[in-house]
């Protein structure tokens, strides 16, 4: 049986995986917390190192261009990797060719630039495993998720964006989680964070209540029948009036239909 890297966790070090501006990273340096943020978009990175400036001088913020890849990419040896920049939507770059074409599909254009891969499991050696991980990068989270078995110590609190299309998926990533020690969830709907912050609050800042795995399963049961009936494929979005009809409900209810939603998982280690 291979041992686990023992790679002490810091309980003041947060992860921000997919920094975009810093809207994150600026809630977690207020909060007092170590920051390391991961940003594959070249001019993404460059805004952040500008914005927080201070931070990285102290060395408050750690700021890691490149993107993160499997190990079967790394270990080609490959200098530079395909990014697909998106120029209409910066949040949706991405290293994956089918999700830059499934945002083709949503009327926006991309880019391909070069980029540093990054080794995640490195970067965890050599930072320390975080109290929290947030993770958004656009097709590559469980990657991220899946790196955590090769560690003894696992953060406290993970968020990663939740799979939206195939249900059986998003059972596997729970199952994932479940497997790495974490049986405490939440789902939330990113459309109603209010800043500071694009991911909002996390651990025990959060307002609605832990559920089980079970729990979880039935509240994203839910979620996905909305996701069938509202969703960017659903038959209301294809036809003007069903879709104007819609964005009348969400307004009404104050609540984007269907929105889409993060998981926040909570280690059984930490039962704060």
């Amino acid at each position: 049986m291979t041992s686990l890297d023992s790679t002490p966790k810091h309980m003041d070090l947060v992860f921000d995986v997919g920094m975009h501006k810093g809207e994150d990273s600026e809630l977690y340096l207020k909060k007092g917390f170590r920051v390391v943020g991961f940003e594959a978009d070249p001019d993404l990175a460059a805004f952040c190192r500008s914005k927080f400036k201070k931070e990285v001088e102290s060395g408050k913020l750690i700021i890691v261009e490149g993107a993160v890849v499997p190990d079967a990419q790394l270990a080609i040896g490959t200098e530079k990797i395909k990014f697909y920049k998106n120029l209409n939507n910066s949040v949706w770059g991405t290293v994956c060719e089918e999700w830059a074409q499934r945002n083709e599909r949503s009327n926006t254009q991309s880019i391909v630039v070069e980029v540093v891969p990054i080794n995640f499991f490195a970067c965890l050696k050599k930072f320390g495993v975080p109290h929290y991980m947030k993770v958004d990068i656009e097709g590559m989270d469980l990657l991220c998720i899946e790196m955590l078995a090769k560690f003894k110590n696992r953060p406290d609190y993970i968020s990663l964006e939740s799979e939206k299309v195939v249900f059986s998926k998003l059972q596997a990533e729970l199952k994932l989680l479940e497997s790495l020690g974490y049986h405490q969830f939440r789902a939330v709907q990113q459309a109603t964070i209010i800043p500071p912050g694009s991911s909002g609050p996390f651990g025990a800042d959060l307002p609605e209540s832990w559920k089980d795995l079970k729990g979880i399963l039935r509240e994203y049961r839910w979620i996905f029948f909305l996701y069938k009936i509202f969703g960017d494929n659903s038959v209301i979005n294809r036809f003007f009036v069903s879709k104007f009809a819609k964005e009348l409900v969400s307004r009404l209810v104050k609540i984007p239909l269907p929105g889409w939603y993060d998981t926040h998982a909570r280690h059984s280690s930490f039962l704060r």
